[in-house]
Parts: C-alpha cells; structure tokens; sequence
C-alpha cells in the first residue's frame, strides 16, 4: 500500500528506468540529473557523489551510454581493449574485452573480499572463471603480473599451481613440484621434477588411500594425456611410504 514513484527517460530510441523514489519531486531530480549527464560530456564517472540523486551503478551505465552508445544495466564503462567495472567509486575492476558478455548479464557481488556472481541459482567465484581454485593463494597458487590483484585481464593472471594437492617450490634455484594430500594434517606425498608428475602423484596417492578405506572425497587432476601416458607415468612415479602404509578407519 506504499505509493512510490518511478522515474524514467527516453534517449537516442533508448527507454532506460532510473529508479524508484519516495516522492515526485525526488523521482524528478533524478530524471534532471539522468538527462544532464547523457547531454553534458564534461561530466565523468568521478564527478559523482553521495549527493546526488541517482544510484553509482545508474550513473556508470549512464556515462557509459554517452560516451560508448552501449547501454548495459551493470556498472561498466568500456575502454577500446578492455572495460571497467564499479563495484563503489574506489572499488574498480579491470577485464577483458572478451569478458563484456558474461559481465553485462552477471552482476558481481563482494564478500569477505570474494568476488561473486550468480549462475543459475549458484554463486560462483569469478577467479574459477581465470584457473584460479576456490583455495588458491595469491602469490602462492596465483598472481597478477602487475600487481594490481584488481586486473583481471587473462594477459595479467599467472597461475602457478594449478593442479590440487601441487605446490611449486625451488631447491638451489630450480623448480620442483611438490605433492600432498590433505587427510587428518598434511601428508608429503613426494618432490617431483614436472608439475605433470606431481599431479598425477596426487591423483596415485588418492587411488592409495581409498583403496585403504579412506572415505573422504577427494577431487583428482585432470590432464590432457593419451592414457598410455597417464599410466607410464602413474605406474612409475614413488609414493611416500606413510601415505602407502596408511590403514583405515581412523578419525578422517
């Protein structure tokens, strides 16, 4: 039983809502101000302000509109090889060209420093979008090139483990690859020359285990290897002599 009203405007053959507001006059402020910023270019997306009427997110779309003749309903302002996405004036995002798609339909959300979208009825961490697990460390399992951790262009991300259970490290200036498996604590699985190996160490180790009546669930690696590969490598790789002499029931 709340009465409110709507404020709309037409632009360039464009119907665009701009919102709903407790009064007349108020729904009419944000139509001035919508209008003035579609017609006035001096006015950029720093020039807003908490006093202003409109939403941030309205007033992105809007400059973007002006300035791009794109008008796309989330917070984006498009640059010739990449765009902007506004979360809050300071809180800014760079992606892909490529991207603009899956970002005009998906609208990001932020918790606990986690950038979210939803995904038919699922909130879906966008860095599993770039190869990045839901577990990874920055700096660890992953980095930005740049060290902007808000340029999510794929030229920008590194990912530097990306198998489960492998964690790249160096001896004497070199790269080995270790494996481990996670069961009650961490257990080395063992030290391996390739990233392929200590993939596929981790993925033997899981094998070991169930077959020693572990129960947990255990997500194993993917490779894109014939399966003549797969199983020289699987068959000739060491496994640490505690994960093979692990028995089971105990406290998972």
């Amino acid at each position: 039983g709340t009465t409110y009203y709507r404020a709309s405007l037409t632009y360039k053959n464009k119907h665009i809502s701009l919102g709903s507001y407790d009064t007349a006059v108020i729904a009419n402020k944000a139509y001035l101000e919508a209008l003035e910023l579609l017609t006035n270019s001096s006015i950029s997306i720093d020039n807003y302000s908490s006093k202003n009427t409109l939403l941030f997110e309205k007033w992105v779309s809007l400059v973007n509109f002006r300035d791009n003749g794109l008008y796309l309903a989330n917070p984006i302002y498009i640059r010739p090889k990449f765009f902007y996405y506004y979360l809050s004036p300071n809180d800014v995002y760079t992606f892909d060209t490529d991207d603009l798609f899956y970002y005009s339909s998906h609208k990001i959300m932020k918790r606990g420093g986690h950038l979210f979208v939803s995904d038919y009825g699922m909130q879906t961490n966008i860095q599993n979008r770039y190869g990045i697990k839901s577990y990874g460390v920055c700096g660890r399992d992953y980095r930005f090139i740049n060290g902007n951790d808000h340029d999510y262009r794929y030229e920008n991300i590194e990912i530097i483990n990306r198998y489960n259970g492998v964690t790249k490290i160096h001896k004497k200036g070199m790269p080995f690859y270790q494996a481990k498996l996670h069961i009650n604590g961490d257990y080395l699985i063992g030290t391996y020359e390739t990233e392929i190996e200590a993939a596929i160490a981790y993925n033997k180790a899981i094998d070991v285990v169930k077959k020693a009546g572990c129960n947990k669930n255990y997500t194993p690696n993917f490779l894109e290897l014939s399966s003549s590969q797969y199983a020289n490598i699987y068959n000739a790789l060491p496994i640490s002599k505690k994960i093979m002499e692990l028995t089971f029931p105990y406290n998972q």
